[in-house]
């Protein structure tokens, strides 16, 4: 069994505990992940409401891939689906359907996540969903501050679950000791800002963008194609997407990505998420080939692209594509950064292959002489078969979602008004410490939609 693990086929989360040497193989890694698990509670907002929908969808989403002792939920109303989020037409099958168990008693166990108005489902710890506005995150059971809960910017609701899922994974892998005793959430109005703190600056949602091409269908390309499906788009049809990528769903993308899952291996990536952006009501063009300096814009192509590619070549060339704005993120590496996120939009002061090499240099980091990397190579793994293996990085989804939040959240705030941001970095085990640089751009002019 061991010696079947390649690098198409590792679970990107165990390899954070095979990297810091905390598994002595990879069978010990994924029975790590197999102990974790959550209980969610849900309130009668479910019924009626888009954003708790998105909450608990998105939540049970992220945690299925990392979380791998089960998801149980509680409470679940008998109600329509609301958001296009899964192919089930109610929210209890939506949310079997996305990888939950509904229950009727919380695992005492495991600890609990609360969305909405309900009853306390454990004396154990517990964290509450709460969002307002632009802004969202959770708050343990102690902490008794919370937001309105309201609808004015779903992408709010999504953050909450991301936040959630963060603060779920510290506390099962006991890397932070503060998880489940603080507070963790962000703004995606004003980044790096008190998100539990009233912000009388953010507008209500009223315009979207309507034509956007999309670099890379993995970890982030796909955490884009989620939130877009959140936004309250009044005709999805009239949503152009065009979107990029050469390569296929591998096993190890379903630990990650938020569109993949094991049946879907060996398909392209670009046609798995047309397919499930076109189900839930956009227009979608493909690209299928790898992104570089031959990839030109043309004139009736989106002028805006969200690029989630992993490697500094394809960064470095964004510069060539003739697109009017590029919203670039970028995820950490490696069992110390992981958890770290970044967002780059250009044009700005600084050219990307000015911040990028295309020359690829690599990781500086070599994992191989963990116990679990020396494990593999007595079960009869190769030198190239290893080093394919240590090479690949850590992965989380809720990470991709987080600075999927920040990026998709770029056009949205130059739509209503507010400066740019050039430059933001952060980490998912800080989220009250993200920096970022503001600095005051033209108005968008890439073509919108109005918002429900």
């Amino acid at each position: 069994m061991t010696a079947l693990i390649d690098h198409t086929r590792l679970h990107r989360t165990a390899k954070y505990f095979m990297d810091s040497g905390r598994a002595a193989t990879h069978g010990d890694a994924m029975d790590i992940l197999h102990g974790f698990g959550a209980s969610i509670c849900v309130g009668p907002e479910a019924a009626t409401s888009v954003a708790h929908q998105i909450a608990l969808l998105t939540l049970v989403n992220l945690l299925r891939r990392t979380l791998l002792g089960g998801i149980e939920i509680l409470g679940v109303p008998d109600a329509p689906l609301l958001v296009p989020l899964a192919r089930a037409h109610s929210l209890a099958a939506a949310a079997v359907e996305l990888g939950g168990a509904l229950a009727t008693a919380a695992n005492p166990a495991w600890p609990v996540v609360q969305i909405g108005t309900v009853s306390p489902c454990s004396d154990g710890i517990s964290w509450q969903l709460t969002w307002q506005g632009w802004r969202g995150g959770v708050v343990p059971q102690h902490d008794t501050r919370r937001l309105l809960d309201d609808e004015a910017n779903p992408l709010a609701a999504a953050m909450a679950a991301a936040a959630a899922a963060a603060e779920l994974f510290a506390w099962h892998a006991k890397d932070h000791p503060m998880a489940g005793r603080r507070s963790a959430g962000l703004s995606l109005w004003n980044p790096g800002s008190d998100w539990l703190a009233q912000d009388a600056s953010e507008p209500p949602l009223s315009y979207l963008p309507c034509s956007l091409w999309l670099i890379g269908l993995g970890n982030l390309g796909q955490a884009f194609a989620w939130l877009l499906a959140c936004l309250p788009y009044a005709e999805r049809s009239k949503v152009d997407l065009t979107l990029q990528d050469y390569d296929v769903i591998a096993d190890s993308n379903d630990s990650t990505s938020l569109l993949s899952s094991l049946p879907l291996v060996g398909a392209k990536k670009t046609r798995v998420v047309a397919r499930w952006l076109e189900a839930a009501g956009f227009s979608t063009a493909l690209e299928e080939r790898r992104f570089g300096s031959w990839t030109v814009r043309g004139p009736h192509d989106p002028a805006v692209a969200f690029c989630g590619v992993d490697n500094a070549p394809t960064r470095a060339d964004l510069g060539g594509a003739k697109f009017e704005l590029v919203v670039e993120a970028g995820l950490g590496a490696g069992p110390g950064g992981f958890r770290n996120f970044s967002l780059h939009t250009f044009p700005s002061s600084r050219r990307p292959d000015q911040i990028w090499r295309r020359e690829d240099v690599g990781s500086a980091l070599d994992v191989s002489s963990m116990p679990a990397y020396s494990a593999l190579r007595e079960s009869g793994l190769d030198t190239c078969g290893l080093a394919q293996l240590a090479s690949r990085t850590v992965g989380v989804p809720f990470v991709g979602l987080i600075a999927a939040g920040l990026a998709v959240s770029e056009p949205l705030r130059r739509l209503h008004g507010s400066g740019g941001v050039e430059l933001a970095s952060g980490s998912a085990l800080n989220l009250d410490d993200i920096e970022s640089i503001r600095l005051p751009f033209s108005a968008y002019a890439f073509g919108y939609l109005p918002a429900l």
